[in-house]
This record gives structure tokens, sequence and C-alpha cells, in this order.
């Protein structure tokens, strides 16, 4: 049993609708389902009835919610306690980040950051969007720093949490180029010869963007999406073999295009700018995270 399927029929309780629990989690309404049978499963009974509408618990469901609040609530004061003990010495902060920035943004940042305002220890995790979101929402980060794009945004409650923008990041298609220096593959490609396309997985945030730039545009690519991956990394490696092209931010190519190893794969109108945006609980007390915040203000005005 994972903990975080009790907070799944806390969101199914409090809603009543499986579409408006799942956008609460950052999940898929069809994971959110399958999340709730695999927890009826490991209790033995069914907790929700699916039978009316609006959805309702079960007898057995709102008793495993009201004593699961409980005891998931003793289990997460458990965990502070804790990671508390186990936090770097000294000035301390925990951060976690999207896997593309916590390779590219977050070093030069902190670096940047520590030579203007001072010293502190910072643990990094890497993780994406949705598994940050959870993390900073069940306290077990200080800060989360991650992608966001107006029409992708990431949506957290303002009561709760509260965000800055650091940064942009340019999005574009790359290729691996030819002989002369031109890409081999680029947009919008031929009907005839489909462009071997190495693409993010469906529920991946820049696979999102990527639906995003793709939708906005009146002449659709042709596109073979022959294979898929959830990281940036990844499908740079791939494209700089010359397997195909892939969106990726700028801040993890910038190398590889200076060398040559990689070239744009189409003009303007298939990229986007990519937001960087911090954020942290309103509730967070650790005096070094609201040092630091109080200096990304400053740095924001």
């Amino acid at each position: 049993m994972q903990t975080k399927w009790i907070d799944d029929l806390l969101a199914v309780a409090e809603t009543k609708n499986f579409s408006r629990a799942a956008e609460i989690r950052c999940i898929t309404q069809s994971a959110l389902s399958r999340r709730i049978k695999s927890l009826e499963e490991w209790v033995g009974v069914d907790l929700v009835d699916r039978g009316t509408y609006p959805v309702q618990l079960t007898k057995a469901g709102q008793i495993f919610c009201s004593e699961g609040r409980e005891a998931l609530s003793a289990f997460m004061d458990l965990r502070s306690s804790l990671r508390r003990g186990e936090r770097m010495p000294g000035r301390s902060i925990q951060v976690i980040a999207g896997h593309t920035l916590s390779m590219t943004f977050v070093p030069k940042w902190f670096a940047g950051f520590q030579r203007r305002y001072g010293y502190f220890n910072a643990r990094v995790l890497a993780a994406n969007v949705q598994e940050a979101v959870i993390a900073l929402a069940e306290g077990g980060c200080d800060l989360m720093i991650g992608y966001s794009h107006p029409r992708a945004p990431i949506v957290l409650d303002p009561d709760k949490f509260i965000g800055l923008r650091l940064g942009l990041d340019a999005f574009f298609p790359v290729s691996a180029p030819d002989a002369e220096g031109r890409p081999l593959f680029e947009l919008p490609g031929i009907p005839e010869q489909p462009i071997p396309y190495l693409a993010y997985t469906a529920t991946s945030f820049l696979g999102r963007v990527v639906d995003v730039i793709i939708q906005a545009e009146q002449r659709q690519p042709e596109l073979n999406r022959f294979y898929e991956a959830d990281m940036a990394m990844h499908l740079l490696r791939m494209a700089r073999e010359g397997y195909g092209i892939t969106w990726v931010p700028e801040s993890a190519v910038e190398e590889e295009i200076a060398a040559g190893k990689l070239v744009r794969a189409g003009g303007p109108e298939w990229s986007a700018q990519l937001e960087i945006w911090s954020f942290r609980s309103i509730g967070n007390t650790n005096q070094t995270m609201l040092d630091l915040w109080k200096s990304l203000e400053k740095d924001t005005r």
C-alpha cells in the first residue's frame, strides 16, 4: 500500500468527482481510478460507490477516510521529524527540481545566488513535475523549481503556496547536422517522407508543451513518432546520434549547438518560451528558506 493512495481517496471524498480529484492530485483520471482500485484491493472491500452520482463513499470508505486521514497525518509528522534530523548541517534547504533543470539551471543559479547573498547548504533532488508538486505539497522539500508555460501551467493552491518566476528558457526542435552543417531532419517535413520523431511521453510536461506548439500551427508537421521517453536528456542523446528530431530546452543544448553537434530543426514558429518558476509552501518555517525567498523577491522586482 502506498500513502499517496490515501490522498487519492481523500480527494475523491472531498470533490465527489473522479475528474476533479485527478486534477487536484495532478494525475490523469485513469491513473487515479487505477490507484483507487489498488487501494480497494489492498483493503479488501469497496471504498467507492461507483453507481451513484455524484460519487459517494461506501460505509467502509467513510470509515477508512476518517481513520486514514489521522494515520496519514501521523506518518507525515513522523517523516518531517526524521527529515529534520537528517538535514544537512548549518543553514540548509531541500530543493526538488525537474530533471533537466536540476542539471542545467540549478547548479548555475545556486552558485550565483551564493556569491550574491552568502553561503548555505542545499540538497537537490530531481523529479518530474507531478512528483515535485506532490513532494512540495507533502512537505518533502523547501523549494520546488520547475518549468511552466501559459498553456501548460503549474497549478497550485494560492492559499497554500507562493511562486516566483526565476527566468526563461527557449524550447525548440533540434537535429544532428549533415556534412554541410544543415539539419538532417527539418520541420515541417513532407508526407512522402515523415520525419523520425523522438517524442516525450504523452503525460510529461514537455510533451504537453510540444503538443501546444504543434496545435498552434496551421500546417501540421509530418512526423513518424517512433520513440518515446520522459526525459529531455535521453531524447537529446538520441537526436545527437542522428536518430531523428526532438524538442529540448536551450539550456540543455547550448554546448552541443556551439560545437556543431546539433542544429535547430525548424523556424521560430516551432519554438516556445518556457518559464522557470520557484514555489514554496506559505507555511514553511525554515529560516534559511525564508531568508532565501526574501532575496529572490528582491531579484524579481
